[in-house]
């Protein structure tokens, strides 16, 4: 009897028995992406199509054959393997975030990857990451290797590819001419059809990013507001002005009691005379977007990338009028806004009482806030970048004693949450935000040298599972109220007041104003009384509510 054969025999055995050609390794892939990594995109296109199955299955047909010729370019035998190694990978990566958080990975997303930080990163690489990612990546890219390419003559080998593109793109072309006006239409008014197709919207958005940065490899910045001067305000003084801009993150305005929300979020500033505009929407869904339009002097429709590296910005014309600019981080960076301030990084504080879990909470900012303005004897604007309310993993985003509202989700796997415990998090995290703001109005009301105010602006909001969709970066066109409706909140002391002729009852009466990040840019501009060519007086929310200068003595 001959013996039994042991498993690298039956291994062997199997690795040199059948071959498959490139095309049908190409197909094979394909099929097992369209059926692992596409739950939204069926999901959505059963919606789409229900009470119609023919067109919804000539169009999944014409997807299928638009994939294939695409792929058909990497068909030879010496790129096919690393090709779809990376294809399953990627599939796998970006149906995980999609298909469980609801997350669309277009060039904004990419952009935004690319400049976040390890430690901002790490929460998201969960145990239930993992498995998806050994399951839908891993194991199949073995599998991949493991397969034996069959061979070809090298008329074959050449001819083939390019026959299954113009072939593929050939039926492609034909199933969606069947119903074109149909399918038109849904591609013109469902972009979140396709945005949800894996591998194709990461692909997309990938080479939507690479062509971006290219085009910004040698910038040049260019100059704004070098016109810009105090105006009469300064002369009036007689105090040095402390103006604090808090960027806020992830923040949506929802989740403030100061707008209505029915739980108690605000409790410390709700007893301060600020003024909370609750109709304000950001430029962006994610940071990496956001806050470099904020702070840009074009709004929301006329920024893009190209134009906010390669022009200067609010913290520029700043500097250009005579006034000291700083920028202190608690986040993942300036994204080049403080580029020619100072700047100032708060996350790698070592031993501190607010970075036990190896990231710091706001907290951090203010001992060195009341160092700081015992020094100030200029006219000076501090940006304030917080940490914030970035999940997933709200809970250390505050102090764990600080924990007001319970059970909270303490997890970034949100599977293991309830809907209640996830919106506690959060609401925990707008609480310390509303601590922390109160406690630096509270310096600045005590520095009876300085003029002072303090204006908080979050740069996006989040989604917390309304719809199905969790974090945020939505692209803008599909983006819910929840990721696009921050908060803004303006404190100033009577002081301040007096000396740029601010109208508060006039402000609080425009609380409800449509107002948006394009406002930003002008409406410091006006606040402070800087005059430049850049400035837009109907852009500024105060151009209404300032007149005559009183200093005040407090």
């Amino acid at each position: 009897m001959p013996p039994f054969p042991t498993c690298s025999a039956r291994f062997a055995n199997w690795r040199n028995g059948a071959a498959v050609s490139p095309l049908m390794l190409l197909v094979l892939t394909i099929i097992f992406l369209f059926a692992a990594d596409n739950a939204t995109f069926w999901s959505i296109g059963s919606k789409i199509f229900a009470g119609h199955p023919l067109s919804f299955v000539g169009y999944m047909l014409a997807v299928l054959f638009l994939t294939l010729a695409a792929f058909s370019l990497f068909g030879f035998p010496w790129i096919v393997k690393p090709f779809l190694i990376f294809i399953v990978t990627l599939s796998a990566i970006t149906s995980y975030y999609m298909d469980r958080l609801g997350v669309i990975i277009d060039r904004d997303m990419i952009q935004n990857v690319m400049v976040t930080t390890f430690a901002e990163s790490r929460h998201l690489i969960t145990l239930g990451f993992a498995t998806h990612v050994l399951l839908y990546a891993i194991l199949p890219a073995i599998l991949i290797l493991s397969v034996r390419i069959k061979r070809q003559s090298m008329t074959r080998t050449v001819a083939l590819p390019v026959l299954t593109f113009g072939l593929s793109l050939a039926l492609a072309t034909g199933l969606l001419m069947t119903d074109l006006k149909s399918y038109a239409s849904i591609l013109r008014e469902r972009k979140d059809f396709m945005s949800s197709f894996q591998p194709g919207a990461p692909l997309v958005g990938v080479i939507r990013y690479a062509r971006m940065m290219s085009r910004t490899v040698n910038v040049t910045v260019a100059a704004i507001g070098e016109d810009a001067q105090k105006g009469p305000s300064y002369h009036a003084g007689g105090k040095p002005v402390l103006t604090i801009i808090v960027a806020g993150e992830t923040a949506r305005a929802q989740n403030f009691s100061l707008n209505g929300y029915g739980v108690e979020t605000n409790p410390k500033l709700a007893k301060l005379p600020v003024v909370s505009f609750d109709q304000t929407s950001s430029c962006g869904t994610a940071t990496a977007v956001s806050l470099p339009c904020m702070f840009s002097n074009f709004d929301r429709n006329g920024y893009t990338y190209e134009k906010g590296i390669s022009h200067e910005n609010l913290l520029d014309v700043l500097s250009h009028a005579g006034l000291h600019v700083e920028w202190w981080d608690n986040n993942t960076g300036d994204k080049g806004l403080a580029d020619r301030v100072v700047s100032l990084a708060f996350t790698d504080t070592q031993g501190a009482e607010f970075c036990t879990a190896g990231e710091c909470t706001d907290g951090i900012f203010l001992e060195a806030l009341k160092e700081y303005a015992d020094t100030i004897t200029e006219d000076t604007v501090l940006v304030l970048h917080q940490i914030g309310s970035h999940g997933p993993t709200y809970y250390l985003r505050y102090p764990e004693t600080f924990e007001r509202f319970s059970p909270a989700c303490r997890t970034a796997e949100f599977k293991n949450c309830t809907p209640a415990e996830i919106t506690n998090a959060y609401d925990n995290t707008i609480a310390y935000t509303d601590e922390n703001l109160a406690q630096i109005i509270a310096l600045l009301q005590s520095q009876n040298r300085l003029s002072t105010a303090l204006l908080y602006v979050s740069d996006h909001g989040e989604s917390l599972g309304e719809s199905g969709l969790y974090l945020h970066g939505a692209p803008y066109f599909m983006a819910p109220a929840y990721q696009t409706n921050v908060p803004m909140i303006l404190w100033m002391s009577g002081t301040f007041k007096n000396q740029f002729g601010i109208d508060h009852e006039c402000l609080a009466a425009k609380k409800s104003s449509a107002l948006s990040h394009d406002n930003l840019f002008h409406s410091v501009l006006g606040m402070l009384d800087i005059r430049t060519d850049e400035h837009r007086p109907s852009m500024d929310v105060f151009t209404p509510c300032k007149g005559q200068q009183k200093v005040a003595s407090n």
